[in-house]
């Protein structure tokens, strides 16, 4: 076994394997093998130029020491983990530059004990696949959501009231337009409902259980409804673990995506929409706003085979009155992404070009029964 000490061992073995020296000096992204002490006992050129130093400055420093992460966004090091480990927009200090935020993919080597090759991204594979952790779009029409609840509701109902007086007065002709005022006051006092579900701040009871039970309650509820004639496909991961989640907020957030998928497939010949889960070892996000860091290891996904989203509001997909639909109101996305991040779970959208398929990916953390 190559020793700790490991950079003339180490040396020793890339000279034997000139192709795996090749291999890691070509690497797109910064590279550093670290022996069991995180000592970083071979690096790249990508490596180089992340951290502003020159390569024999890099060899033989320990990780922790020249890669400074912020642990206010931290609840762990992850140069102390020796299991393979991807983590999204962490916060660190690279070398001599100023803070930045990067993906670092960490990986055992099998034929080495305790070592490992870590590699660090800083293009955020989050950012580029839609992923947010602030969740600022949703929260900047909260104080908006309260003020239309309290100045347009209120005045709302008073209207109601009179058509409906009127109504009982008026002829047959007057009567319909009563009952015209009385269902677009209905129509707009929904909305407002829809939009005070942004009103709240209070933390979702979650807890670990089977998700499957509120997943078929979503497919059942859509197959009655709005996706009655789309194929509705599932295919779940039968030795998938417990939950940490709220059943009543997931079923809603299941509910949105597969009606945003069903209205995607209007126009569709042979719509589909197909519902996976998956364990996926290693997948960890940055929550934000001081929350830390989370292990998300559930993943559920929703996939249709409609167009898609176009490209020219992807980025702002989950904010509020987005929407691609001439008569979209742009809340149902928003509220998925609140509900979510209530769950302390991760939410994105991805287009797979080779099967035409839209993907919205949800990540959830994992619970342990009592």
């Amino acid at each position: 076994m190559i020793g700790d000490r490991a950079s003339p061992p180490l040396a020793d073995y890339l000279r034997q394997q000139p192709k795996a020296a090749e291999i890691i000096g070509a690497l797109p992204v910064a590279t550093f093998i670290l022996n069991r002490t995180n000592m970083i006992v071979e690096t790249n050129g990508r490596a180089e130029a992340l951290l502003n130093m020159a390569r024999s400055a890099i060899i033989g420093s320990d990780i922790a020491q020249i890669i400074r992460l912020e642990q206010t966004h931290s609840r762990y090091d992850l140069w102390q983990s020796h299991k393979p480990l991807a983590a999204y927009d962490v916060g660190m200090h690279a070398g001599r530059n100023a803070a930045i935020k990067a993906d670092v993919l960490i990986s055992p080597m099998t034929d080495y004990e305790g070592w490992r090759v870590v590699t660090i991204h800083t293009q955020s594979l989050a950012q580029a696949i839609g992923g947010r952790r602030t969740g600022g779009g949703a929260r900047s029409a909260m104080g908006a959501a309260a003020i239309l609840a309290h100045e347009i509701k209120n005045p709302l109902s008073g209207i109601r009231g009179a058509a409906q007086l009127l109504g009982t007065e008026a002829n047959e002709a007057n009567g319909a337009l009563t009952r015209l005022i009385c269902d677009e006051v209905d129509r707009i006092a929904a909305l407002i409902d829809r939009m005070q579900d942004f009103t709240t701040e209070r933390e979702l009871d979650c807890v670990a259980q089977n998700i499957y039970p509120w997943l078929d309650q979503a497919v059942e509820i859509a197959a009655a409804g709005f996706a009655s004639k789309i194929k509705v496909v599932r295919r779940y991961d039968p030795s998938l673990p417990p939950v940490l989640c709220n059943g009543d907020a997931l079923v809603q957030v299941i509910i949105n995506l597969l009606k945003n998928a069903s209205e995607a497939l209007a126009d569709h010949s042979q719509p589909q929409i197909r519902i996976e889960t998956a364990f996926r070892h290693g997948v960890s996000v940055m929550l934000g706003e001081g929350k830390g860091s989370a292990i998300l290891p559930i993943e559920i996904l929703i996939v249709d085979n409609g167009p898609g989203v176009p490209p020219q509001i992807q980025e702002h997909l989950f904010n509020p009155f987005v929407s691609s639909k001439r008569d979209g109101q742009g809340l149902g996305l928003a509220l998925v992404d609140k509900l979510v991040r209530d769950m302390n779970g991760f939410v994105q959208y991805s287009r797979d070009e080779k099967t035409n398929e839209s993907i919205f990916r949800l990540l959830l953390p994992l619970g342990v029964m009592t």
